[in-house]
C-alpha cells in the first residue's frame, strides 16, 4: 500500500489511463504504480456500486481485448472462494471497507494440495493487492467496495475446492453492464 496517494481521479480519467498503460503491451510496473498512486474519486464509483445481501456482485466498468476493470461489492460476511486467475495478471484495490486477501501456489491437483503464499493480508482504502495467481478474497468486518483489473480478460476460472479436494471450472458472470462506457 501506497500512504503517499498523489491525486483522485474521475472513474472515466481512471479507465482512459488503465486503457494507455495495456495497449499495445502491459505496463506491469507502470500499472502497479498507477494504482498505488491514484485514487478513484467516490461519487464517480457510485453507478457500480450495488451489494447483494451474503454475497459479493462484479459490476463491470470496462473490458476491451487487453484489460477489463471491475467494481466487486462484497456484502457483509462475503468472500470469493479460492480461484485462480488463469496465469493472467490481476489486481485489487480496496476502495471502501477491509477486505482480506490470501494467497496460494498449488502442489497438486491429485490430490489437491496448495499452500498459503505467506501470512493472509488485510488492507483498506487504496490497498492494492496482487498481481494475484491463486487467492481467496473475504470481508474483515462490514461491507466493502473493490476495483479489479484484469489484464488480458477471460470468462472462466478454477475454483479450489479444499473441503471435496476437487478444482471446478466455473463460468464468470456480471451483476451489471454498463449501457454507456465510462471511458472516452
Amino acid at each position: 500500500m501506497n500512504s503517499s496517494v498523489r491525486d483522485v481521479l474521475p472513474l472515466g480519467d481512471f479507465v482512459a489511463r488503465m486503457r494507455q498503460l495495456t495497449a499495445p503491451a502491459v505496463d506491469v510496473a507502470g500499472v502497479q504504480g498507477f494504482l498505488e498512486a491514484q485514487l478513484i474519486e467516490p461519487a464517480s464509483l457510485e453507478r457500480h456500486v450495488r451489494f447483494a445481501a451474503g454475497r459479493y456482485t462484479r459490476h463491470l466498468v470496462f473490458k476491451n481485448a487487453a484489460v477489463e476493470l471491475l467494481v466487486l461489492c462484497w456484502a457483509r460476511g462475503s468472500h470469493a472462494p479460492i480461484h485462480g486467475h488463469e496465469g493472467e495478471l490481476c489486481w485489487a484495490r480496496v476502495e471502501r471497507g477491509r477486505l482480506r486477501f490470501t494467497s496460494y501456489r498449488e502442489l497438486s491437483r491429485t490430490p489437491l494440495r496448495l499452500a498459503p503464499v505467506g501470512q493472509p493480508l488485510e488492507g483498506g482504502p487504496g490497498h492494492v493487492d496482487g498481481p494475484a495467481d491463486i487467492h481467496a478474497v473475504e470481508t474483515v468486518d462490514n461491507a466493502a467496495v473493490s476495483l479489479h483489473v484484469y489484464v488480458k480478460p477471460y470468462d472462466e476460472c478454477d475454483i479450489y475446492d479444499l473441503g471435496e479436494g476437487v478444482v471446478r471450472r466455473v463460468r464468470l458472470t456480471y451483476d451489471s453492464v454498463p449501457t454507456h462506457p465510462v471511458a472516452r
